[in-house]
């Protein structure tokens, strides 16, 4: 059975940095891509950030250059670090594996004030 836990979210001012971690556990191998999603109220739930098994990395123009996604097989760790934050940038941030029907995490919230 596939886990993901997120953390590392929280309250920052509009320009400051956060960085996500996922800690994901179970039979997950590194040619699976994951991924970070973001949602908003009264939003649907978005893709802002991917990393595929060869490592190649995209982004939505809305947070390119800000975010950056990373990942290590050999700790089950996918990390998201975000600079220069926007109050656009809140909402509930969720780990996605790309295995089988799709695992989710619960998500951790990230809250930029203006």
């Amino acid at each position: 059975q596939v886990q993901l836990v997120e953390s590392g979210g929280g309250l920052v001012q509009a320009g400051g940095s956060l960085r996500l971690s996922c800690a994901a556990s179970g039979n997950i191998l590194s040619i699976n891509p994951m991924g970070w999603y973001r949602q908003a109220p009264g939003k649907q739930r978005e893709l802002v950030a991917i990393i595929l098994s060869n490592g190649r990395t995209d982004y939505p123009d809305s947070v390119k250059g800000r975010f950056t996604i990373s990942r290590d097989n050999g700790k089950n760790m996918l990390y998201l670090q975000m600079n220069s934050l926007k109050p656009e940038d809140t909402g509930v941030y969720f780990c996605y594996l790309d295995k089988a029907s799709g695992y989710w995490g619960r998500g951790t919230q990230v809250t930029v004030s203006s």
